[in-house]
């Protein structure tokens, strides 16, 4: 599975820990490179775009908080970026949502917790249930049309 990363300066430590524990994925990186103060859009939208066209298979993005690389990700069509902060989130996220993207606080969460919130993610399969289908697929027609 290839996973494509970003943070802002405030994940950046916590992103270069996080990439030695995710050494059964190939990973690639979008940025940013140091704890130089950056500005999140840029990395974030850049991950989006990638997901967005498949380029890589699930998008992890995260920046002091996980709040404002998850807005500026879900501006991107077809992108369902969850911030997630815990274990049944991760797990929700997957089977009711099928997210693409997950979000994560860099200051609320160790590199290893959120090493095992993305393994519990990539474990679950979505529900296929109509009522999950039904809710994604509104999403989507509003992305495409502004009504539901």
């Amino acid at each position: 599975m290839k996973i494509g990363i970003a943070n802002d300066h405030r994940a950046y430590d916590t992103k270069v820990k996080l990439k030695k524990l995710l050494k059964d994925y190939e990973i690639v990186d979008y940025g940013c490179y140091s704890s130089d103060m950056v500005d999140y859009p840029k990395y974030a939208l850049t991950l989006a775009e990638h997901v967005k066209n498949h380029d890589v298979d699930l998008g992890i993005v995260m920046c002091g908080t996980g709040i404002g690389v998850s807005i500026a990700c879900n501006k991107v069509k077809k992108i369902r970026c969850a911030k997630v902060d815990n274990y049944s989130e991760a797990k929700s996220a997957k089977e009711h949502n099928n997210a693409n993207i997950l979000a994560f606080s860099a200051t609320s969460n160790s590199a290893k917790k959120i090493k095992k919130m993305i393994d519990i993610f990539n474990n679950s399969t979505f529900n296929t249930e109509p009522r999950y289908k039904i809710r994604i697929e509104q999403v989507e027609k509003y992305e495409d049309t502004n009504e539901y």
